[in-house]
């Protein structure tokens, strides 16, 4: 049948997930990066995902396609996994950029989400960035972690001990598909917290790229040690 569906231009797409997150029918997963029209028949044409989407990459148009099945969405909702997240969606934090040095009540914290598991690889905010990639623990150990560390860059956190995981792989499509300016590592002086960096230098070679990155380390009680 001819009817009204979505269409999404892959160029245009970031990969910042909005879309998928605003689609309450399941019809848009988000593919290597991509978004992607995965059943034509969940979607149904009314598009919530347009004014999600930051860079206007969806658009309708009136093709064949298959009629909307509202009976396999509703089917698909009820045996859709507990654990999927809005919290995951790619945003930038007005807030930021602009706070008062020395107000370290304010958050500085300029877009969302920061675990490093959850952030989509080719968000818009990690074009031409100053990158922090932090060991969650030294934001509560270091006081002024606020203004001094994330003030001005886009933030990332992580414990490889925690999470029984190698960032590398990840930060390396970072690394890859974005001009990241320069890359701050934030670690713990505990020794499985030397795993972040190790990850960081790694993904740095694979991605072929010359960025520059420095490591400080804090202490447990809250000094900086490097």
């Amino acid at each position: 049948m001819i009817r009204r569906i979505i269409q999404i231009n892959e160029e245009a797409c970031t990969g910042c997930g909005a879309c998928a997150a605003a689609c309450h029918e399941g019809a848009i997963k988000m593919i290597d990066g991509k978004a992607v029209l995965t059943r034509e028949d969940y979607c149904d044409g009314l598009g919530d995902c347009l004014p999600a989407c930051p860079t206007g990459a969806i658009t309708f148009e009136e093709r064949e396609a298959p009629a909307y099945d509202e009976a396999a969405v509703r089917a698909a909702k009820e045996t859709k996994p507990a654990h999927s997240c809005p919290g995951s969606r790619a945003s930038m934090l007005e807030r930021g950029m602009d706070s008062p040095r020395g107000t370290a009540t304010r958050s500085q914290l300029a877009q969302w989400p920061v675990q490093i598991k959850l952030v989509p690889v080719n968000a818009p905010y990690f074009d031409g960035a100053d990158l922090l990639i932090a060991a969650d623990c030294t934001a509560y150990a270091y006081g002024d972690f606020h203004n001094e560390f994330i003030r001005g860059r886009i933030t990332l956190i992580g414990c490889p001990k925690l999470d029984a995981a190698d960032y590398a792989e990840k930060l390396t499509q970072i690394f890859s598909d974005n001009q990241i300016k320069s890359i701050t590592i934030v670690r713990m002086e505990v020794p499985c917290c030397g795993g972040m960096v190790q990850a960081v230098k790694r993904a740095v070679q694979a991605s072929g790229k010359n960025i520059p990155y420095t490591v400080t380390i804090i202490s447990a009680d809250g000094k900086k040690l490097k």
